[in-house]
């Protein structure tokens, strides 16, 4: 059984997303075990976001995911990492087919209205960021 982090980013919130989002990620069988909604700080955006550290983008990637509160949301499963990407479709939306969650609700690479872990490993890292224990219900 795997479980797998989802942010609903600032855009797909302004929009009025969250709740499409959602469903579709239910619709794959995966079990939401977890949510919250939340305003980023700058200290753990860095972290989350540590990997891109010494990319250019990363000080607007940053800027962008702690403009406006987020949804932090666990999903469990058989396979709930690869079952969550491919549900959401490449990170840029342009190259995004219809149907998945970038591809419909995307704006642009910064903005394209969802995270999700990129692997098991990553998964649990980023889950204990944005979670305790007490705060999953199996």
């Amino acid at each position: 059984m795997q479980r797998s982090l989802v942010l609903i980013k600032p855009d797909a919130l302004e929009r009025g997303l969250a709740g499409a989002i959602i469903s579709r990620l239910e619709k794959t069988g995966l079990k939401l075990v977890a949510a919250k909604m939340l305003h980023l700080d700058k200290t753990l955006a860095q972290r989350h976001y540590a990997v891109h550290k010494d990319k250019p983008f990363f000080e607007s990637l940053v800027g962008y995911i702690t403009s406006a509160p987020i949804i932090a949301l666990v999903f469990e499963g058989d396979k709930a990492v690869e079952l969550i990407r491919k549900t959401m479709g490449p990170t840029d939306p342009s190259k995004a087919e219809a149907g998945t969650i970038r591809g419909d609700f995307g704006l642009d690479i910064e903005h394209n209205s969802v995270h999700g872990s990129d692997s098991t490993e990553t998964a649990t890292e980023e889950i204990r960021l944005f979670f305790n224990e007490a705060e999953i219900f199996a």
